[in-house]
């Protein structure tokens, strides 16, 4: 589960498009940037549900109203919405307890709930007279009649219904990253539920992920209609959102018969907790260099020294490599002690000059001697990077800033308007403070700075540059990672020999591929593909395997492993997800219908090709045990097929899909056990066998 390989590139796509439109990363002008105009304007709608929503937990009701009137007065047209809303009022007048608000409820039941309970829906009346029961019942009694009505759970179903029928009326869906995180986590549940796996992800899907959902927007048309829907599409949804029947034909219908929108519809009635979330992606953009924290764009490298001194000092007993893990990587660990007894102070600028300062020595000869070869790297390849800074998630709520309601409500925009501000201070402090940093936060964001750097490089094709700076910051790193290296020297191989220098081609063959070859025996046949090369230089099927990106993103991990660098939770998630996503489709023997839509191919896709990808393999399969074991740690908790079932043809593709649901139907069997009768018989005998 835990090795399955992922695009970490098209993973990056999402996340950035999601950060962007949550305005959780700003350029280097300290302006949010969001992806697109429209992508803004789903943020603002977004951010209007969320406070519509609020109001309506918090009890302010007329807040509410004034905020649907507003914007989206058409809500407020549908008369089973404006009931239900002024029966809450009704209620929450009620709850307040004075005299006062006494009279005002009895106002709004003359008003406006009487005449709204004539022509709302057929229940709407009897529902009134019920509701009037509350104004000689205590909101104590918990034995009442109305002990339901007083139920501030009564909000929260309200709140949930108003978002479901907004975000279907904007159009203001979450970005297609959330989408995919409900679904993926959503089927692994299943999954190791049914199965009776332990999943290695339950504690972050639990707290990432709540169980309970909005209630769905039921349509006004009679629920007893046939429904004019495909029964493929129904039982689609009925699958991928876990619904009954009847719950994808409503579900349908409120979307005129839109497939997607109504899966969408259903994905976001889940909630997801974003506290989490933030701090999930927060932690991968750092990782994967996608944002810079506020402590690194505070502390920019100097031209005239290199931050791999800093990490790997020179002097003896500077530094110190040990322990030595069970996945064979070391953990670097600084040794201040011995730091301060030679006579080094490692310090950090917290002040923005022309003359940048750097982790340095006080020693000028040394400062002098740090090396110089990663500027080019630093300056030129990260500075699109550099500009992106982590902003964290400001919940402004600009739709309501300026809209006056009830007092309650003028008091929570006061409140919100304050939390933000707060905030605000918050991130100027710890702007204006790195100087309070401890030394080892500073000497963590080097190394990850180092190792976002080597893979910028080896994305960029230029491994002889990477193998150097390795060798020169540990020599000891390509000993423990030998097929890492093997891929690299590849590539190079491969590049010397397409540029027509064949005699280097041939040393870098003889120094590097055939010693490592000869001691690893899984690599003696790509290295003979490797050498067919010389025979046809820029054969394309020669150059068929993983990416340069994908290497790149083995040497990331390798490195940060090496660095006591962690890997994301996030990557973690996906992996373990996208494991049961293929295992589950394996089973239903089927194609995902959604999979397309919610780019969850893209992730699979780990051969894809950017158009700046070089290709350094000439052996695909050794090229995904590579990836395996230089990503991944071993996992015994299921068995790995690493296969897309959207690549691999299926039973289902011999029978006609009409086929498979109508005896899914008639037998009220799954998917794959229908798929096995259709095996032995057609549709019609397995129909007349039940009957005979």
């Amino acid at each position: 589960m835990e090795s399955t390989p992922v695009n970490w590139e098209a993973l990056d796509s999402l996340v950035t498009s999601f950060a962007k439109s949550d305005h959780l990363i700003e350029d280097s002008s300290g302006l949010s940037s969001p992806s697109s105009p429209s992508s803004s304007s789903s943020y603002q709608y977004r951010l209007l549900i969320r406070q519509i929503r609020r109001s309506i937990e918090a009890g302010d009701v007329d807040g509410a109203v004034c905020l649907l009137r507003e914007h989206v007065p058409v809500v407020l047209e549908d008369h089973r919405i404006l009931f239900r809303l002024q029966k809450q009022k009704f209620i929450e007048l009620l709850r307040k307890g004075t005299e006062k608000d006494r009279d005002a409820a009895i106002q709004c039941l003359r008003l406006a709930l009487a005449p709204c309970a004539l022509d709302a829906y057929p229940e709407a009346y009897e529902e009134f007279k019920h509701v009037l029961l509350a104004l000689i019942f205590d909101k104590e009694d918990q034995s009442s009649p109305v002990a339901n009505e007083w139920s501030e759970r009564r909000r929260y179903d309200l709140a949930g219904l108003l978002s479901s029928i907004l975000r279907f009326q904007l159009h203001a869906y979450d970005p297609i990253f959330l989408l995919t995180l409900r679904y993926l986590i959503s089927i692994h549940k299943v999954f190791c539920r049914d199965r009776g796996i332990s999943s290695p992800i339950t504690d972050l899907t639990e707290r990432l992920l709540f169980e309970e959902r909005d209630p769905p927007a039921v349509p006004q048309e009679s629920l007893f209609e046939a429904p004019p829907f495909d029964e493929v599409d129904i039982q689609a949804l009925v699958h991928a959102v876990e619904l009954t029947r009847q719950g994808a034909v409503d579900s349908l219908r409120f979307a005129k018969g839109d497939l997607i929108q109504a899966f969408q519809n259903e994905l976001c009635r889940t909630t997801l907790n974003f506290s989490v979330l933030d701090e999930l992606v927060h932690e991968y953009c750092i990782y994967r260099g996608l944002a810079a924290s506020d402590t690194m764009s505070s502390s920019a490298y100097p031209a005239n020294s290199s931050s791999r001194d800093c990490i790997y000092p020179q002097s003896d007993g500077e530094a110190s490599i040990n322990n030595i893990g069970s996945d064979g990587f070391h953990e670097v660990n600084m040794d201040y002690t011995s730091i301060r007894d030679n006579g080094f102070d490692m310090h950090c600028s917290s002040e923005r000059t022309t003359n940048y300062e750097d982790c340095s020595t006080s020693t000028p000869g040394h400062l002098q001697s740090c090396s110089r070869r990663l500027r080019r790297s630093r300056y030129d390849v990260s500075r699109e990077r550099r500009k992106k800074r982590w902003r964290g998630r400001v919940d402004p709520l600009e739709h309501s800033s300026d809209i006056v309601t009830s007092e309650k409500s003028n008091t929570n925009l006061m409140a919100a308007a304050l939390d933000a501000s707060e905030h605000k201070c918050k991130e100027e402090k710890v702007l204006g403070n790195h100087s309070s940093l401890h030394n080892a936060d500073m000497i963590f964001v080097r190394k990850c700075e180092i190792v976002l750097e080597m893979k910028e490089l080896a994305s960029k094709g230029m491994v002889a540059e990477v193998v150097e700076e390795v060798n020169a910051m540990d020599p000891e790193f390509f000993t423990l990672n030998p097929l890492l290296l093997f891929q690299l020297k590849q590539v190079e191989f491969i590049e010397l020999v397409n540029s027509g220098n064949i005699q280097l081609a041939l040393k870098v063959a003889c120094t590097h591929l055939g010693p490592l070859a000869l001691s690893n025996q899984d690599l003696v046949k790509p290295l003979k593909e490797t050498l067919l090369i010389l025979l046809k230089p820029n054969e394309v099927a020669l150059r068929k395997g993983i990416p340069l990106s994908a290497l790149a993103n083995n040497l990331q991990v390798a490195m940060g492993r090496r660095l006591g660098i962690e890997e994301p939770q996030l990557m973690k998630l996906m992996r373990a997800t996208l494991h049961t996503h293929n295992e589950w489709f394996k089973l239903q023997m089927g194609k995902d219908r959604f999979e397309e839509f919610l780019k969850i191919h893209r992730l699979k896709d780990v051969n894809a090709h950017s158009k700046s990808d070089i290709m350094a393999e000439a052996h695909a399969d050794v090229s995904a045990r590579i990836f395996s074991q230089t990503t991944s740690s071993s996992s015994n908790k299921l068995p790995e097929d690493n296969s897309s079932p959207s690549q691999e043809s299926t039973n289902e593709s011999l029978y006609d899909e009409n086929s498979i649901i109508k005896v899914m139907e008639f037998l009220a069997l799954p998917r794959a056990d229908a798929i096995h009768l259709l095996i032995q018989y057609n549709a019609e005998t397995v129909i007349q066998q039940i009957f005979s």
